[in-house]
This record gives C-alpha cells, structure tokens and sequence, in this order.
C-alpha cells in the first residue's frame, strides 16, 4: 500500500494532474467517479492567495467526494510561500503541493513553476519553509531540470526529501521541452532506485493508454503514475488502466450514451459551482474532447458551444444521442 505520510492512496495509485483551467472540482468529480485515487487542485498563485484574490480563493473549494486531495501553489518569493501554505491548509486538503514544474514563460521566467529549478538552494529553502509553516504533508512535482544541461533531479529528490516532502512526482521533461518530445523516465527511475530515497516517487509524462501505463510501471519502478492531458475529456482512462492492470485485457471504449452521461454529470458540476452563466461557457472547452472521433459529431458540437442555457444544452446531448446512436464504432 502506498502511503503519503499516513494516508493510503493505494496498491499502485493513479494520480490526476493539476492542470490549470482544467483540473477543477466538476472535472475533479468525473474523474473521481472514474478511478482517479488521488487529485490535485489547478494550481494557485501564492501572491493571489495571501491577497484574498477572487479566482485564487475559488481554487480552494474542494468538496469531500474528492478526498484525498491535494492543494497545489506556486510563487517566487519564500514568505508568501510560506502564508500561502497556510491559508490553503485553512481549506483542510489531505496534503499541500508545490508547484516546481509548469513550464510557461508568465511562470518559469519570473522563478516560479519551473524557473526555481535556476535556483536549487533556494528551492530547498522554500520547501522546507513550507514544511515548517504546516501540519499537513507536503509533496512535490517537479521536472527533470531547466534544460538536459541542468538535469540534477537526483540531487534535488534527496534534498527535497532531507527537508520534509512526504511524496515527488516527476514530470520526466525539463523546462525547455515544455510538452514537446517524448518524456524520458530513465531520470525517474534513476531517483526511485537510490537507497536512500523512501518517499513514494510517482511519474508523470506522455501515459495515454493502459498499455503504456502497464510498460512504464513494470520498467521505471515507480510508486505510481501521474495522468494529465490523457484524461482531459477521456476520464475513463483510469478505470481502464485499473482494468488491465488486474486482467491484462483492455475494457472496450465508453459507448456515445457513456459519453454523454458524463458530460451531463461534468455539466451539471460545473453550473452547480460556477453558476450557470460561467459552468456553461468554462464547459465548452470539453465537448471537442469527450466527442473526439465520433463521426458526425461536428454539427452537435458547434450547437453546444453556442446554446446558452442548461436546459437548453442537455437537449442538444440528448439530440446528439438519439441522432448518432451507433456512431461511436466510428471514426469522424
């Protein structure tokens, strides 16, 4: 059983990714329904945080369906770190997190996210400040460095681990990759291997299918595996993962009347916490992706991300349902 600290996540647990404007409490939900064991908040801005920011206060709200859950942050400047851990410890998650790996240049080149990895002393300072500052176990996901030059994610895992995180994932790209090229885990599995690491060590990077999970469990050693962009509109993928792991057969893909029981159980999330207005329109982005590859799904999709209303939007899934029944052995 893997353990953070004392709280069991699991045999081999499957995380979902923070990932910002995606990973939110009705997405959080799906995914949870589906087979994720342990979730992340999209991360916050420690500046937004220790300034009672709307849309950073809102990142907090976490509902007990999702435990356990983690609360991500990120920021520059150690201090408001450390007050940003402890307001978001307020909101009484499972575990903080520290954001040391989103690669964007509004982030990364201002030190923060990625760009602490410039600077690992000071990465280790603000780690154990945080540590200090709250009761609650505090993790870590990381990438493997700035650039192939500075990959030093050894060094910075037994320092993270001399200072008090009770968990590192590691995104197996450095900053300059930011999401191109393929992920490389021999880093990771060079981390997981050293004697003296005894903290869970989960991967994260380019898992998209049960097939690949199982490949890069059995050949990196992890404790467990991150999912990000793969569950975005497909949060069946850690069922799946489950599945096969426990089978070695893959389950057949979610039908179209699957499909749009969870968009309407996304949907409903999202009005339910954002209000109708703003659940609507921050939901348009997914339809692309729950229907990716449904022939005939075009038309539908341009419908529903101009209807305007709840009720409205449930009828055109509803439509879309009874329209292309059996299209979903298709391929658009």
């Amino acid at each position: 059983m893997v353990k953070i600290e004392d709280i069991e996540i699991g045999e081999f647990p499957l995380l979902l990714a923070p990932m910002e404007d995606v990973s939110d409490p009705p997405f959080r939900a799906v995914c949870k329904e589906n087979g994720a064991d342990l979730m992340y908040t999209e991360f916050i801005s420690s500046e937004g945080l220790i300034r009672d920011a709307a849309k950073s206060l809102q990142k907090l709200d976490i509902y007990d369906y999702e435990r356990p859950i983690g609360i991500q942050i990120f920021g520059d400047k150690i201090e408001s770190m450390r007050e940003a851990a402890a307001k978001a410890e307020e909101a009484d998650p499972e575990i903080i997190d520290i954001n040391y790996g989103c690669p964007v240049k509004k982030v990364a080149c201002k030190g923060a996210g990625a760009g602490i990895l410039l600077d690992i002393p000071k990465m280790v300072e603000m780690t154990a400040e945080i540590v200090k500052r709250v009761n609650k176990p505090v993790t870590v996901k990381t990438r493997l460095g700035w650039d192939h030059d500075t990959i030093k994610i050894v060094e910075v895992a037994k320092r993270l681990q001399d200072v008090g995180i009770k968990a590192l994932t590691i995104h197996g790209r450095t900053r300059q990759q930011m999401y191109k090229g393929e992920a490389d885990w021999s880093y990771i599995k060079q981390v997981k291997e050293q004697p003296d690491i005894h903290i869970p060590i989960f991967g994260n990077g380019d898992i998209d299918s049960p097939e690949k999970a199982k490949e890069y469990r059995d050949v990196y050693g992890v404790d467990g595996i991150m999912i990000g962009r793969a569950a975005i509109g497909y949060p069946w993928i850690f069922n799946e993962i489950k599945h096969y792991f426990k089978t070695g057969e893959k389950l057949p893909p979610p039908t179209l009347e699957q499909r749009i029981d969870v968009v309407k159980s996304h949907l409903k999330f999202s009005v339910e916490w954002k209000g109708d207005k703003k659940g609507i329109f921050e939901m348009r982005r997914h339809y692309t992706n729950y229907f990716r590859g449904i022939a005939g799904v075009k038309p539908f999709r341009a419908r529903l991300v101009e209807t305007p209303t709840y009720e409205e939007t449930l009828l055109v899934l509803d439509e879309l349902g009874n329209e292309l029944a059996g299209a979903e052995l298709m391929t658009s």
